[in-house]
């Protein structure tokens, strides 16, 4: 599929090129990050499996990249990152059921004004 290694290597140099050009955006982005991590109620290894559930649901290629790193390295399972994962396939199930709400309502809006 990937090479998520060298894929992940790649875009840390983009992004380190980007840090350069522009490191107010940079030094926000990662305020925010640590900010996140300094409230102290959830541990490093929890705080990777979200960020794997948000990148899957988000489609974000450099963030699995990133974030399937740091989970192994906080300790996180194949284990623990499927069930993260199971958790965010089930909650795009949802999002698209209840979109297939909206669609027959509006269905049923259009149809009635036809």
């Amino acid at each position: 599929m990937n090479d998520w290694n060298g894929y992940r290597s790649e875009l840390l140099a983009r992004v380190g090129e980007y840090a350069k050009t522009n490191p107010e955006s940079m030094r926000g982005l990662q305020m925010i990050d640590s900010g996140a991590a300094k409230m102290g109620h959830l541990d490093p290894k929890t705080h990777e499996l979200i960020a794997l559930a948000v990148a899957v649901t988000t489609r974000c290629d450099g963030c699995i990249a990133v974030h399937t790193k740091a989970a192994i390295e906080k300790g996180a399972t194949r284990e623990a990152i499927v069930e993260a994962l199971t958790v965010a396939i089930s909650l795009n199930a949802g999002a698209a059921l209840t979109y297939t709400a909206r669609v027959l309502d509006a269905h049923a809006a259009f149809v009635d004004t036809l």
